[in-house]
């Protein structure tokens, strides 16, 4: 072999080894780029995450804040009844972390049914109606007295505690009714389960006005105690 036939081949094989090295630090390169991309796009994800949950959130206060904006007189009585909802489900939270006190038992005028009674705070008291083991139904009174019509028997819880119950009397509006206590009222229809009565004087005019929106009222009045259905039902008892 000539001498010019050797460096023709050195020259081949370090053309080799340099392809060779070139090749396998373009392989290096695209590994590192590869995986800093893939560690890159996980903090990406987490940031998308984390944006979609405020979002929602941001979304739920708006619907909280809505829902509590300022309504019509019957309205309000809608949104106390659904505060009243709330705290009979979360009474912890509502009262400072106090539980009710123990309940007493109070026998009602059908015989069949009691009233388990709790205070939750101050001028705030729950009864639950009970019948053969069963709870029919919630009544609470915060700061002013509840009522409700239980299928002809009628109850009223007061704000200080005390349950009173009666069956019959009731008048099914609309019409003008004479109930216990001398009053004349005035039943009319508002709405879908939205009733008014007006108490008139003797000269007919309205001397005052309740509501019964989509739930039963009921108060105690000069020792009559009245209670006027989301039906249009209303009864009193002295």
């Amino acid at each position: 072999m000539s001498s010019s036939t050797t460096v023709r081949t050195a020259r081949r094989r370090t053309l080799r080894m340099a392809a060779l090295a070139l090749t396998a630090a373009a392989g290096l390169t695209l590994t590192a780029c590869s995986g800093s991309d893939a560690a890159g796009t996980k903090p990406a994800g987490h940031s998308d995450t984390g944006a979609a949950v405020e979002s929602s959130g941001a979304g739920s206060s708006a619907g909280a804040q809505g829902s509590g904006a300022p309504a019509s007189p019957g309205a309000k009585a809608d949104a106390k009844s659904g505060a009243a909802g709330k705290q009979s489900g979360g009474a912890h939270a509502t009262n400072g972390g106090k539980a009710a006190s123990p309940a007493r038992t109070q026998r009602l005028a059908d015989g069949v049914s009691t009233a388990e009674i709790s205070k939750v705070g101050d001028q705030h008291y729950r009864a639950k109606i009970v019948a053969r083991g069963s709870v029919l139904a919630t009544l609470e009174a915060k700061g002013q007295d509840a009522g409700l019509d239980a299928n002809d028997m009628f109850l009223v819880l007061t704000s200080d505690g005390q349950v009173r119950s009666w069956t019959g009397g009731g008048h099914q509006g609309p019409g003008t009714f004479k109930i216990a206590g001398g009053w004349t009222v005035k039943v009319s229809k508002v709405g879908e389960l939205h009733y008014r009565a007006e108490f008139l004087s003797p000269s007919g005019d309205a001397d005052d006005t309740v509501e019964a929106n989509q739930h039963d009222i009921g108060f105690v009045a000069n020792g009559v105690n009245v209670v006027l259905s989301a039906g249009g039902v209303i009864s009193a008892h002295s």
